[in-house]
C-alpha cells in the first residue's frame, strides 16, 4: 500500500477528500472544541495549541499516509464543499498502540443528520474492498452513545468492554466494536438486493 494515492470518496451528501496541508487552517479552527475532543484518546494534545493542526498534518498524518499506515480524509458537505466539518481516519492496528483501525469526529452543528454514518460506510468499504483488510476494529467511550449507534448501524458488533483513558477522564468504561471483511461483504451484498 506504500505510495498509493488516496482517492476522493463520495457519498450522497459528502465528499471525503484526502487530508492535506491545505486543511491546516480549517482543522485548527474547527477541531479544538470540548464537544469534539472529550471522548478522544489522551494522545490528542489538549489544550490544542495554535500550531497543533500544522504539527499533526505535517509531522504525523502525511508521513503515515505516505508509508501506507494511515488513510485520512476531511469530511465536506456537498452543499458546501469548501467547508471542512470533520475528519475520518483508517489506520493499521500494528502501528496503533490501542489496536483501533478507525476514528472520526464531526463538528457538533453537523451531527444528528446521519452524515457520519455515510462517511463510515464509505471508508469501511475502502478498508475491505481496496485495502483488503481482514477485520476492522474500533474502540469508543462507553458514554459515547452516538458513536456506538453508528457502529451498530454499519454492521459492527460489540466484542469487548474494558476501561481506557480519554481526555474527559481516566479509566472510563469503553467498548470495542468490530466487523470482519466477510461480514462486511455479506452485508453489502444483502443491502444491494433490498
Amino acid at each position: 500500500m506504500k505510495g498509493v494515492r488516496l482517492p476522493v470518496l463520495e457519498t450522497p451528501r459528502l465528499y471525503l477528500r484526502p487530508l492535506g496541508m491545505e486543511d491546516v487552517p480549517a482543522l485548527q479552527q474547527t477541531f479544538p472544541r470540548w464537544e469534539i475532543v472529550k471522548y478522544l484518546s489522551r494522545r490528542v494534545p489538549w489544550p490544542y495549541g495554535p500550531d497543533a493542526a500544522l504539527t499533526y498534518i505535517r509531522d504525523i498524518s502525511l508521513p503515515a499516509m505516505a508509508c501506507g499506515e494511515l488513510w485520512e480524509w476531511s469530511i465536506r458537505p456537498r452543499v458546501a464543499p469548501e467547508t471542512l466539518i470533520g475528519v475520518i481516519t483508517l489506520m493499521k492496528s500494528e502501528k496503533n498502540p490501542q489496536g483501533d483501525n478507525r476514528g472520526f469526529w464531526l463538528a457538533p452543528e453537523w451531527q444528528g443528520q446521519g452524515l457520519m454514518t455515510e462517511a463510515v460506510e464509505a471508508v469501511t468499504d475502502y478498508w475491505f474492498t481496496v485495502l483488503a483488510q481482514p477485520v476492522l476494529r474500533t474502540a469508543k467511550a462507553g458514554e459515547n452513545r452516538a458513536s456506538s449507534a453508528i457502529s451498530r448501524k454499519t454492521g459492527m458488533r460489540l466484542v469487548e468492554r474494558f476501561h481506557r483513558d480519554f481526555l474527559c477522564g481516566d479509566q472510563l468504561p469503553a467498548e470495542r466494536w468490530e466487523i470482519t471483511r466477510e461480514e462486511w461483504l455479506t452485508r453489502k451484498k444483502r443491502l444491494k438486493t433490498v
